[in-house]
């Protein structure tokens, strides 16, 4: 019989689960993790087996945005079909974090990438990949997800001198532990392993090909992702993970990997742009005009910096690039939200329409 504590499950989710359960009249249900998403259904762990499971009619019926339906690491309430290895969902638990961003494209639509992980591995490798643009991106998504974000150099045994690239990370990333490993020679996987115990769960995110797939299965400590080699014409790998799955590691920990990256849209994270480039904000508080807009205004603090070598205007470049991007999605996002609202509400209306009317 499966322990749920095995998954991640303890006592804050048991009172959500009693909640859930009696403001839904969900009395039949039980808890569940869901461990894998198809393109219809979701593989759930739950304490009676592992079953293919697919949200009821009624959820669907009420989920307008991709939020609100489950996603990998989410516990939700599900009900066993008599006589099967299949459930019907019936609800999503309240999460605890939430790492997303907006779709590869032209697209304004989110895409749920982690949910319910405590640490967020932020994996970049020690070799052409290595980039301090995305690794912006990524800090801003994991600080506004609600998880704890964590750099992680992979592929050290290809890389002569580390130190350069951890002081390069350390200049965008305040107070952000950073490791560095190698999963071809196992160096730094214990110090990782040791990060996730007593149920904790991990996320790891980054571009195709930076050896996410080698680090599962060198923290799993079985082969449980395939890997293909890095090309030598241009020292990238290929993309080999295609889904999101939930493992278990030893020492109790749990990990989620995900796809690779090479596109990477904020969503929805203005506030979390500051805490990322809080630098740049503390410039800005010592400007001499409070509206400063840091372009050629006399007494800017930020062009000063710049002009002193002490900000590099690749960052500040970057910082005003993320500020334009989210400000043009939050405006795509509200426009989007008011159409889905009316469309909701018209949904709304025709139930009520077809609902028949009681004879008086």
């Amino acid at each position: 019989m499966t322990k749920l504590q095995d998954f991640g499950w303890n006592s804050a989710w048991q009172d959500q689960y009693k909640i859930a359960q009696a403001s839904n009249k969900l009395a039949k249900t039980i808890p569940g993790r869901v461990l894998l998403e198809h393109k219809h259904s979701y593989r759930v762990i739950t304490e009676q087996g592992e079953w293919l499971s697919s949200p009821s009619g009624s959820f669907q019926h009420t989920a307008f945005e991709r939020r609100d339906f489950p996603a990998v690491g989410d516990w939700v309430l599900v009900e066993q079909m008599p006589g099967e290895e299949k459930a019907i969902i019936h609800a999503v638990l309240p999460r605890t974090s939430l790492f997303s961003r907006k779709v590869a494209g032209a697209t304004t639509v989110e895409q749920l990438i982690a949910v319910n992980v405590d640490i967020v591995f932020l994996i970049m490798s020690l070799n052409l990949d290595f980039n301090l643009r995305r690794l912006e991106r990524y800090l801003i998504a994991a600080w506004d997800s609600g998880a704890t974000p964590i750099i992680v150099l992979t592929k050290k045994d290809l890389c002569e001198d580390v130190t350069p690239f951890i002081k390069e990370a350390e200049s965008v990333a305040f107070g952000v532990p950073i490791y560095t490993v190698s999963s071809f020679t196992g160096d730094g996987i214990t110090e990782l392993q040791q990060l996730l115990v007593d149920g904790k769960t991990a996320a790891l995110l980054g571009s195709s090909g930076v050896g996410k797939s080698s680090l599962t299965n060198a923290l799993c400590g079985t082969e449980v992702m395939y890997v293909q080699e890095v090309r030598e014409d241009d020292d990238k790998g290929r993309h080999t993970t295609t889904h999101r799955e939930l493992f278990k590691i030893p020492g109790g920990g749990l990990l989620i990997d995900t796809p690779g990256m090479r596109e990477f849209q904020l969503w929805d994270q203005s506030e979390s742009l500051d805490s990322s480039f809080k630098d740049i904000e503390e410039l800005a508080a010592h400007c001499r005009f409070r509206d400063c807009e840091h372009k050629r205004e006399p007494g800017c603090a930020v062009q000063n910096s710049i002009q002193e070598g002490t900000l590099i205007r690749e960052r500040y470049n970057s910082y005003v690039k993320l500020k334009r991007e989210l400000a043009y999605i939050e405006r795509k996002a509200n426009a989007q939200a008011q159409i889905t609202e009316r469309n909701k509400w018209k949904q709304v209306s025709k139930t009520l329409r077809q609902k028949p009317q009681k004879k008086r």
